[in-house]
């Protein structure tokens, strides 16, 4: 807030024009008391009288001056919950100016709105997009089942690959909307990981690649299970995609972090502080020339509306850690 002494400067400032008029004026009747070879008592006596009445209504008229200032400093603080009748117009460039605020108000809401709308039409497209297209995947995922040959796994792979990718698009839609449809509860851990595992554990075994987790019944957290299962399938999902030998290990800890970490290729260290970023794909992705640079942008993203925090260490050649921080000590659970 500014000081009361920088408000009186531009106050001053304000009405500079009118401060000169007023010398101009007294300089005038000056001149004219002169030629006229009034007495030099009676010219010092009106001045003082003048300077009187100005000690007088300029305090007084700054502190109205002041007083309006925070009060309209107060309503831009609320002007998206303030009434159009919270402040008193004096003056026809008040109104004016008043008038303009209320118009880009509306034509912001009016934006607002529209773009809400707009999201909301986006997520039922995609969403009734996802689950047409699926219907195919399933009908071609049957098929596959049907022989156990390297050709049809291979196929089965990349069609849970394809399915995967669906899916991101839903979740990159519905990440994007002001509100999500989050449902904090407490949630045993173990049981989210057991789904993520359960869902990939074909494509593990494919590539033959060990898994380590120990379960733990005891490790529940506040959060959303939907989103982070999400965030939970995204990482091992990266961990399948670039480790071609080794293992998987998944972790948590009694302070509540996730821990995933697998002996694959590692990101290069200039790579480590934007692999969070949208669209980076960074070494790795360039190599592979297939990843869209998403998967962890929405791993952060989703991390962020739960209140958790995410993390990764890695070496290239050694392998990659990612550490998700499940504490939200600020939610009760429902």
């Amino acid at each position: 807030m500014e000081s009361n002494g920088k408000i009186f400067l531009k106050y001053i400032w304000q009405y500079r024009y009118t401060i000169l008029m007023f010398l101009i004026f007294s300089g005038i009747f000056g001149a004219v008391f002169s030629l006229y070879d009034l007495q030099t008592e009676a010219v010092l006596y009106s001045m003082g009288l003048c300077a009187l009445v100005s000690a007088a209504v300029v305090p007084a008229h700054f502190y109205f001056y002041l007083k309006k200032h925070r009060s309209r400093t107060d309503l831009l603080q609320n002007i998206e919950i303030s009434s159009e009748n919270n402040l008193k117009l004096n003056t026809l460039s008040e109104e004016d100016y008043w008038e303009m605020v209320l118009k880009l108000k509306r034509l912001l809401s009016e934006s607002i709105t529209a773009k809400s709308s707009q999201q909301r039409e986006n997520v039922e497209y995609y969403t009734t997009w996802v689950h047409q297209i699926k219907t195919p995947i399933s009908v071609m995922a049957m098929i596959l089942q049907g022989e156990d040959t390297a050709e049809h796994l291979e196929r089965s792979a990349q069609l849970f690959r394809i399915e995967q990718y669906v899916e991101m698009v839903l979740n990159y839609i519905r990440l994007g909307e002001d509100s999500s449809d989050l449902v904090f509860k407490e949630y045993s851990v173990d049981g989210i990981i057991k789904q993520a595992v359960h869902k990939y554990a074909p494509q593990i075994i494919r590539k033959r690649i060990a898994l380590k987790y120990e379960p733990d019944e005891t490790v529940n957290v506040i959060t959303d299970e939907k989103w982070l299962l999400f965030i939970i399938e995204q990482l091992l999902s990266n961990a399948v995609k670039y480790t071609e030998k080794g293992e998987i290990t998944i972790d948590i800890t009694k302070d509540k972090n996730l821990i995933i970490s697998d002996t694959g290729i590692g990101i290069a260290s200039e790579d480590l502080p934007r692999i969070f970023e949208k669209g980076f794909t960074g070494y790795n992705g360039r190599a592979d020339k297939k990843s869209t640079g998403l998967g962890l942008y929405l791993c952060k993203l989703t991390a962020d509306k739960l209140s958790h925090r995410i993390k990764a260490e890695s070496e290239i050649g050694v392998g990659t850690t990612i550490t998700v921080d499940l504490n939200r000590y600020q939610l009760e659970a429902e």
